[in-house]
Formats: structure tokens, sequence, C-alpha cells
């Protein structure tokens, strides 16, 4: 893992030690597989990361006694299936840089970059089969299945200035939030929590999900650059409208320059007229208080769980993720 802001150590602090074990069976891909493969595994293990996902995986597994092997391996699985859909997102996107790095399309070429992305879905789903869960397999399975629509849903209507707010919704809880939900659904399942915690903690990875998607599109629009690793507005560029841009044509339905930059995408200053339109319109600390709203309800899900250190932690996770967009 990439090293840690002081604030994400201290919410990985109750189960560090199992998230090294995720590391370490990561880094066993690269090991034990084909040389052909290894830098291409390298690349991905090592592009920067937080770990986010399969930390969830851990901490919702954490509130009752159980063996710690299985919830290892679901957190691993968790990351490879991220890992495999960014591969996959980048290429389509024909994107250059994730997290300031080569993407592998950009570096390796697409063919190689669709194959890749295929290998490193078929090992995550090696490794969720490992549990022995059919539950747990059936949910990833699934998770895989919303990912990918959740990408051709964008792909479709890449472009098409008549999206409603809901088919964002719709769009950023199969792309992103589904994810999420899944973390936390198998966590619990694996570390044998009664059914009522196992549906709160998968409302928790729903909400969490959706605010962490909703700040990524915020700061595609109100972000730094270098800090982003990608160009600001970015979103744009490649058709796809996200929650501020949808706001700005709900407020200026017959006036405002997207549809225009959506028929010519080439002109050229046309993304930042919207993007300071959007920063203008107030529509900024809009997106800021849906986030908001989205964390809190992450953070109210925990309320039936138990008082512990696992619980602490994805509390001060809904923090984090608010904090990120500020």
């Amino acid at each position: 893992m990439t090293g840690l802001d002081q604030q994400t150590a201290s919410i990985y602090a109750p189960i560090q030690t199992h998230l090294d074990q995720v590391d370490a069976t990561l880094a066993g891909l690269c090991r034990n597989d084909r040389p052909e493969l290894l830098p291409l595994l390298d690349h991905v293990l090592n592009s920067g990361g937080k770990r986010i996902r399969p930390a969830i995986t851990l901490l919702a597994a954490a509130f009752y006694p159980h063996d710690p092997k299985n919830p290892i391996i679901m957190a691993a699985a968790v990351e490879l299936l991220h890992l495999a859909a960014l591969i996959h997102d980048d290429t389509v996107d024909d994107s250059d840089l994730r997290r300031g790095k080569a993407t592998v399309s950009n570096q390796w070429g697409k063919h190689v970059a669709v194959l890749f992305g295929d290998y490193v879905f078929a090992t995550s789903a090696t490794f969720v089969c490992d549990t022995d869960n059919i539950r747990v397999v059936r949910r990833f399975s699934e998770t895989i299945m919303e990912l990918a629509s959740g990408e051709l849903v964008e792909v479709f209507n890449a472009f098409d200035p008549a999206q409603a707010r809901d088919m964002y919704l719709d769009r950023i809880y199969r792309k992103t939030a589904s994810l999420f939900c899944t973390s936390a659904e198998t966590g619990s399942i694996l570390g044998g929590a009664p059914e009522p915690q196992i549906q709160a903690l998968k409302d928790y990875g729903y909400n969490i999900g959706m605010a962490f998607q909703i700040v990524d599109d915020l700061l595609d629009v109100h972000g730094d650059a270098a800090k982003l690793g990608k160009p600001v507005g970015a979103d744009l560029l490649q058709g796809v409208l996200t929650l501020p841009t949808i706001m700005l044509m709900e407020r200026y339905p017959d006036d405002n320059p997207i549809a225009s930059l959506f028929k010519d995408p080439t002109q050229d200053g046309k993304v930042q007229e919207i993007l300071e339109l959007i920063k203008n319109a107030g529509i900024i600390e809009d997106c800021y208080a849906i986030i908001r709203e989205y964390s809190e309800k992450a953070s109210r899900c925990l309320d039936i769980l138990p008082e512990c250190d696992a619980r602490v932690s994805l509390l001060k996770l809904c923090d984090y993720i608010w904090e990120r967009s500020r």
C-alpha cells in the first residue's frame, strides 16, 4: 500500500494488520504469475490507491467474533475488482492518466488493457470462490454486472444533454456505490453479523459510496488538476454529465453552454465557461450539502451496530469522505 495520510491511518488502525495481509496477498500475484504479466500487475497494484473498499470489508467484518481468513480473502477480491473496473474505464474513456500515472491503455495499448482487465476481473472471482460462501459469490457476480451496466449506460448516453438527475443517481450507484455496498455487505456476512446488521452495513456502503462518487464529480469541476492527476473538466470533455453539470442545466434549461459543447467538443474555452458558471451559480455549495446528506445517512446506518473500534472507524470514514470534498 502507498503511504497513508495521518487521518486515513487512524481510520485503518483497527484492521491495519489484516489490511497488510491483503496487500501481501495482492503482492503474491506478482510473484506467482507469468513473467509477462509482472510489469502490468506491479503497475496497477502500486498505483496510489488508498484501499478504501477493502478497508470497509474488513471493518464491516470486525463487529463480531470471526475467523479473519475469509474477510481478508474477500477484501483482496474487492480491491482486484475495483482495479479491473478502473483498467476498463480508462480504456473506454481514452484516459492517459490515472492518479498522475500513465494508464494501462496508454502505456501498453488498448488491446492489452482490455485483456489484462479481463484477467484481473477473473482473478478477483477466483478469490471470492475461495470463501466457499455462495451468498457472497452471488453478490459479487451481481456487482460485476452492475459495474458493467453502469459503464454501458454512461457510454450510450455520452454527449446527450437530456439526462435527468435520477438517471445520474442510478448510474453512479452502478459504477461506484454498488462496490461499496458489496464491500460492506460481504464483510459483514463473512464476519458473522446478524441479518439486521448486515442490511445496516449494506446501507452504510450505499450511502458512503454515493457520497464518494459525488465528491469525485465535484472535484472534476472544482478540483486541482495536479492533485487529481487528470485535467479539471475531464468528464465534460468525455460527454459525461455529473451532478454539478446536471444542476447547471436544471437552473438554466434554455441558456447554458453544455448543449453547445456536446455538439462540438472542440470549442476552445467552452469548458472553462461552464466551470465558471457552476462556480458562480452556487452549485458547489449545493453539491456539498448533498454529499453531507449522504455522509450523515451512512453514519446513522451504524446506530444498531455494537460500540467498538470498527464502528468508530466507519464513522470517521464518513467524515473523511465529506472533508475530501472541501
